[in-house]
């Protein structure tokens, strides 16, 4: 699946803030999804990380609403009709989680989402004609290039965990 736009340009500032409204929503969604199965499998520590993430996206996605104005943001993405669920740029991919997984992967989600939203704006940024969307894009491209820095800086405090971060004696069994 590309996380890449093949569709046309973006015309319109309106466009721009809808789909980034789009990418910070989705996020939260997917993050507040990881937290939840985080919670069902009893590891607190990544509840915490996920939450924080998803309430981060959300912080973002109301900066946007707030440029927006009066524009209905997500009808407006509705009508680009830009990505399908789970396919914007920002969005960690659920078929990476692991019930045993660390705070180490869940910001290399986090760091893939963050650089997939950056190149996003950045194609934006290359590909814009008018110059307002340039500027905008140009704001979101800053934006996802800090939030890629502080991912990084964030990941220091987390050693990467042994090949055998994995192994489970006791894994949990299906239901059913």
């Amino acid at each position: 699946m590309s996380k890449m736009p093949s569709e046309s340009p973006i015309v319109s500032v309106a466009d721009l803030l809808a789909l980034a409204h789009q990418i910070e929503t989705d996020a939260v969604q997917r993050y507040t999804e990881l937290a939840e199965q985080m919670e069902t499998h009893n590891n607190q520590e990544l509840v915490k990380v996920f939450r924080d993430l998803a309430r981060a996206e959300g912080i973002h996605a109301e900066e946007i609403r707030k440029m927006a104005g009066d524009v209905d943001l997500t009808a407006q993405a509705q009508r680009l009709e830009r990505w399908k669920m789970g396919d914007s740029p920002e969005q960690a991919d659920l078929g990476a989680a692991h019930y045993l997984m660390t705070p180490w992967h869940a910001l290399q989600l986090a760091l893939t989402g963050e650089q997939q939203a950056l190149a996003f704006f950045t194609s934006v940024l290359d590909s814009a004609k008018n110059e307002k969307i340039k500027d905008m894009a140009a704001e979101f491209v800053e934006e996802e290039a800090e939030h890629v820095n502080l991912v990084q800086r964030l990941l220091r405090k987390y050693p990467k965990p042994p090949d055998s971060w994995a192994n489970d004696d006791d894994p949990p069994r299906p239901q059913g």
